[in-house]
């Protein structure tokens, strides 16, 4: 089974936050456009393994993390060689690499930061392209750390860090509207301050304008830090159910947020999802 689209109706944000719900299994490939010309310029393909991005790289010829871990040079050629001779097809290479000896626990988190978390801030970037998913594919051991994290935390990671939000302007909250939690029990993330204090206004009553205004931050802010929340499905973007000047805080704001995600799982398959989500951006 495939899905394509384009990055202009359905951005990598909401990709990710339907494989990390769906807990699906697959591979993401995200085809960017050069400005200059038609034709497509690069892929870049994801790994997901039941809803957490286990590789990301830029070719498929399974020399990505091996390249990378040749240019830190924290293992001699001759001994790097001969290690990935002897690794099993079916085992990820760092994760093999950490239990000979070869990698400590602190490169291999490096390793998997540069391969899949820096990448995907810069993915999130781009205004245009076209994605594909294949459900249908084996997962690339040898472009493999053993690390994985749910695609929606590495959403949250990535914007948080996002120099640039033009790709993602026409997605943002508008400062009309409000904010409403849709997870009343249990939390994926650990929120930072900001996106704190902003879900406290969860509740349907607040106008993004005017929660900017109470936190002294500006409208852009919160409306990027609204995203951020909707993208990872913590709360959903509602009009105002009540027109007030107060503002009312949520209750139970300051609960701990739980790192891990939870194993959550859905009525409807991945492509009823995607489906009922497009009908509901063009009746919206």
């Amino acid at each position: 089974m495939c899905i394509t689209g384009y990055l202009t109706d359905f951005s990598l944000p909401e990709i990710c936050q339907l494989l990390d719900k769906g807990q699906q299994t697959g591979l993401l490939r995200i085809h960017t456009y050069l400005p200059t010309q038609t034709s497509l310029s690069k892929v870049h393909y994801i790994w997901v393994y039941h809803g957490r991005i286990v590789a990301l790289a830029k070719r498929l010829d399974h020399q990505g993390l091996v390249s990378l871990i040749t240019q830190s040079r924290w293992i001699s050629s001759d001994t790097f060689t001969r290690l990935i001779e002897q690794c099993l097809s079916n085992r990820p290479l760092g994760l093999y690499l950490k239990n000979r000896g070869a990698l400590g626990a602190k490169q291999l988190k490096w390793l998997f930061h540069v391969q899949v978390l820096q990448s995907m801030c810069a993915l999130f970037q781009l205004e245009a392209g076209k994605f594909q998913i294949d459900f249908n594919v084996p997962l690339p051991t040898r472009e493999m750390t053993g690390l994985s994290i749910p695609a929606t935390a590495a959403t949250l990671i990535g914007l948080r860090s996002l120099p640039n939000w033009d790709a993602l302007v026409h997605k943002l909250p508008t400062p009309n509207s409000s904010l409403v939690t849709v997870i009343a029990n249990k939390y994926h993330y650990q929120l930072s301050p900001l996106e704190l204090q902003v879900w406290k206004y969860a509740n349907g009553k607040v106008s993004l304008e005017a929660i900017a205004k109470h936190l002294k931050l500006p409208l852009e802010k919160v409306q990027q830090i609204g995203f951020q929340l909707i993208a990872v499905g913590l709360v959903k973007e509602v009009p105002l159910l009540t027109h007030t000047t107060a503002l009312p805080v949520a209750e139970s704001s300051s609960r701990g947020l739980l790192e891990e995600v939870s194993k959550q799982k859905l009525s409807y398959s991945f492509l009823q999802n995607l489906v009922g989500f497009l009908s509901s951006k063009v009746t919206a």
